[in-house]
């Protein structure tokens, strides 16, 4: 399976799922780390790819989002942004709505 089906199958299988630098519990960048807090500050349960262990995503993840940079947040199969989109949305209100939504319905 090359890396992009491996992409489709983790975001089909993930209604809340953020690639990142690491692990929530050990972010290895301050960007990666802010988004975690955001996400962990809704409560929701969310999935996460540590690129830094996957390198075949590493590469392939900025041209199937067209988004160069980490974190990337996808929700319910879409991309919804890097890390300042995701505290925008988390400062608005609209991230746990959004987060809510995805893990109460079906895809």
């Amino acid at each position: 399976m090359d890396a992009h089906e491996r992409i489709r199958k983790q975001l089909a299988e993930n209604p809340v799922l953020l690639y990142m630098k690491g692990t929530p519990d050990f972010p290895q960048c301050g960007f990666s780390a802010r988004a975690v807090a955001a996400l962990n500050g809704c409560g929701v349960p969310f999935a996460f790819v540590n690129v830094y262990e996957n390198e075949d995503i590493y590469h392939a993840l900025p041209e199937y989002a067209n988004w160069p940079t980490f974190p990337q947040l996808f929700v319910k199969g879409e991309f919804v942004g890097g890390c300042d989109i995701t505290l925008d949305l988390y400062e608005q209100g609209d991230l746990q709505r959004m987060l809510e939504e995805a893990v109460t319905r079906p895809k």
